[in-house]
């Protein structure tokens, strides 16, 4: 593998590949913490505000990483990315996560004094991925890969203001993405083009719109623990894009959180439980996230679905509502 690629290298690729995607926003991360180094903290609060919510955004940069660039290198058996990079990424959400606490508590100094971990740790990182990670990548991945992980970051975004150059470079009269394919099919009367359900019959477009429109985030998994299907939507609680998909599960999780989600897959196709429930405070929101063994007719293990739910209005309602309110 090698072990560096000079900037030029990044700099000859076309506009919007997504290696070069992530060397541009490496060069915003870097600009907006030479901003943020270039003020008094304490005594321009309210501009180092505007620039550390820019900061922030960085969250696109990592999710894009672990759902789209990992899931294609993992292919090519190189899982370290997934194993080891993501712990880092985790670990700047917690820098981060601490210093929003510090600044809700309006805490000047304190916030100041972290900052320069928080920074050092995103140039370690920055480094890793210019002279390592990306290079390999760009040697292990072909161009088809690249193309549909292009495909795919839609969903997630970018840090910029407005979205790459599309790669390919295509015209908007060839190119329809999935999420704003809402193209009307005529129904027959026949059976015809219908996937029969127990209980009725309905054609694949109704059954994606059905699972896109439900308040809930969906992911099934199968026995062998590949993620076979997630929902898409546009206000889903965590990112999802069609990179994980025939993913291995493990991969799919945060390094910390890896064992309970085996200790649960176990506890499953042992039969020992069925559903496993946690709930927890996540950006101002209350989510609930449960998973539930799938079992056929015989009781044979044919995997898990996960089910995450923003339930804040839920848990606020009182009384009672029987009438409608549109008035």
């Amino acid at each position: 593998m090698s072990e560096f690629l000079s900037e030029d290298s990044f700099s000859s690729l076309p506009d919007g590949h997504p290696a070069k995607v992530y060397m541009d926003e490496n060069k915003l991360i870097k600009n907006i913490i030479k901003k943020i180094n270039n003020i008094n903290v304490k005594d321009e609060y309210e501009q180092f505000l505007i620039f550390f919510e820019q900061l922030c955004l960085i969250e696109k940069h990592y999710a894009r990483k672990e759902n789209q660039l990992f899931p294609y290198l993992e292919t090519y058996g190189w899982t370290s990315p997934s194993q080891n990079m993501w712990a880092f990424h985790d670990q700047i959400r917690d820098e981060i996560r601490e210093i929003k606490k510090l600044i809700k508590e309006n805490d000047k100094e304190k916030t100041n004094q972290l900052l320069g971990n928080l920074f050092n740790s995103i140039d370690h990182l920055i480094q890793v991925e210019e002279h390592r990670l990306l290079p390999n990548a760009l040697n292990m991945l072909n161009e088809d890969d690249w193309k549909e992980m292009r495909a795919g970051e839609e969903e997630i975004g970018w840090m910029f203001d407005e979205a790459p150059t599309a790669y390919p470079a295509v015209s908007k009269e060839d190119y329809i993405h999935p999420s704003a394919d809402t193209k009307k099919r005529k129904l027959p009367f026949s059976l015809d083009g219908r996937i029969r359900l127990d209980e009725g019959y309905l054609l694949e477009e109704q059954l994606n719109l059905m699972l896109q429109f439900m308040p809930v985030d969906l992911t099934y998994v199968d026995e062998n623990d590949i993620v076979l299907f997630y929902n898409r939507g546009e206000n889903r609680v965590f990112p999802r894009s069609a990179g994980i998909i025939g993913r291995e599960v493990k991969f799919c999780h945060p390094p910390k959180s890896v064992d309970q989600v085996l200790r649960i897959l176990d506890e499953f196709k042992a039969g020992n439980k069925d559903v496993a429930e946690f709930w927890i405070q996540f950006k101002g929101k209350f989510i609930h996230i449960q998973y539930f063994a799938i079992r056929d007719k015989e009781n044979n293990y044919k995997g898990v679905i996960e089910m995450s739910q923003d339930v804040t209005h839920i848990r606020n309602l009182e009384g009672e509502q029987k009438l409608l309110d549109w008035d």
